[in-house]
């Protein structure tokens, strides 16, 4: 699958890997956004100017590592290009003809 296949997955919920990505033990998945708690008091996050600001949590995509820690994913030119893409756990396995 394409790029632009693997990220209309990760839309309906499906986590996605690349084949070279230790066969699906490393994995991408869509974060949904939501808007963040109302800073109380002090500065816990860096970017909180003022105590009751509330910031947006934007969507984006998070890579899940074979131990299971999840960092922020930037697409490598290589990523864009492949068509080696899979989906690793779909949301729609009762569906095999979903995404």
């Amino acid at each position: 699958m394409t790029i632009g296949e693997a990220i209309e997955a990760l839309k309906v919920g499906d986590r996605v890997s690349r084949a070279g990505w230790r066969n699906g033990d490393a994995a991408i998945i869509l974060v949904p956004g939501t808007q963040g708690p109302t800073v109380e008091s002090g500065r816990p996050l860096a970017f909180a100017r003022n105590v009751g600001t509330r910031f947006n949590y934007l969507p984006h995509i998070d890579m899940v590592t074979v131990a299971g820690d999840v960092l922020p994913w930037v697409a490598a030119h290589a990523d864009v290009l492949a068509e080696d893409w899979f989906v690793v756990e779909s949301e729609h396995a009762e569906d095999p003809g979903a995404l």
